[in-house]
């Protein structure tokens, strides 16, 4: 059996899921799929890391991860593939490897689109190199290395030290609000004292909930969800909605 995980900027509206995974399991027939999301939002290739880079912990070695997010991000797109801990990338040289690996030897990354694949539609060419791969071929006979690996940059934290000023990074299914601040961040800049939270100008958050429940039902929170992310919610409510809180605002913690 093998698997391959789908990430995709494609919604579900159309039929270009559909096509993509025809296309896969022709070319590779003990194939199993698994959707991480097709409804990364429009282009953004720091969601789709943040996506894939929570889940991989639980994908086996020789796993193969397609991504297909911000796919025509230039004229002539360049489409590669690399591995990883055992684990096989195949996606577009638009920087989303580098935003779930900060370490790539570019001399790794090998270029796809190339000869004869070159006039390949990209539905096939995904499959081609699934198949490739699931045979156990060497991914360095799919092509040269890249002459050129685009790399990105996540956006971090401004951390001094009595405050850390973050960003919301995601905004879940149910309206909670997930901030790019990791746990070990967090504790070592607090150094065990006090502190506010600021998601609006007053009311701040002053202690840590481990889980929902902590508070009343329609009273907001703070914790560290199960991807060490610091993440903003309500009991049983949206926090998005209700707090107006977005993507890309900041919030503001400060330690005293």
């Amino acid at each position: 059996m093998q698997i391959v995980s789908l990430t995709t900027d494609y919604g579900s509206k159309d039929f270009h899921v559909a096509e993509l995974r025809a296309s896969i399991l022709s070319k590779c027939k003990n194939a199993t799929l698994v959707d991480i999301s097709h409804h990364i939002d429009h282009f953004d290739i720091l969601q789709a890391a943040f996506f894939i880079k929570n889940v991989l912990p639980s994908f086996p070695r020789g796993s193969i991860h397609i991504v297909a997010v911000n796919i025509h991000y230039k004229r002539k797109s360049e489409f590669v593939v690399l591995e990883r801990d055992g684990q096989y990338f195949i996606g577009p040289n638009n920087g989303i490897f580098s935003l779930l690996f900060d370490d790539i030897n570019p001399s790794q990354v090998f270029l796809i689109n190339h000869g004869e694949t070159l006039l390949m539609p990209l539905h096939q060419l995904y499959g081609h190199v699934g198949a490739y791969i699931s045979h156990g071929l060497p991914i360095n006979e799919i092509g040269p290395p890249v002459l050129s690996f685009t790399q990105k940059s996540t956006i971090q934290p401004v951390i001094t030290s009595d405050m850390i000023r973050a960003t919301i990074i995601h905004i879940d299914h149910f309206e909670n609000v997930i901030v790019n601040l990791k746990q070990e961040v967090f504790d070592r800049v607090r150094n065990d004292r006090s502190f506010a939270l600021y998601y609006k100008q007053y009311d701040p958050i002053k202690f840590l909930s481990y889980d929902y429940g902590d508070v009343a039902i329609g009273d907001p929170l703070a914790f560290f969800n199960s991807s060490g992310y610091l993440e903003i919610a309500i009991n049983m409510d949206k926090a998005s909605s209700l707090l107006n809180l977005y993507k890309n605002e900041m919030i503001q913690i400060n330690f005293y």
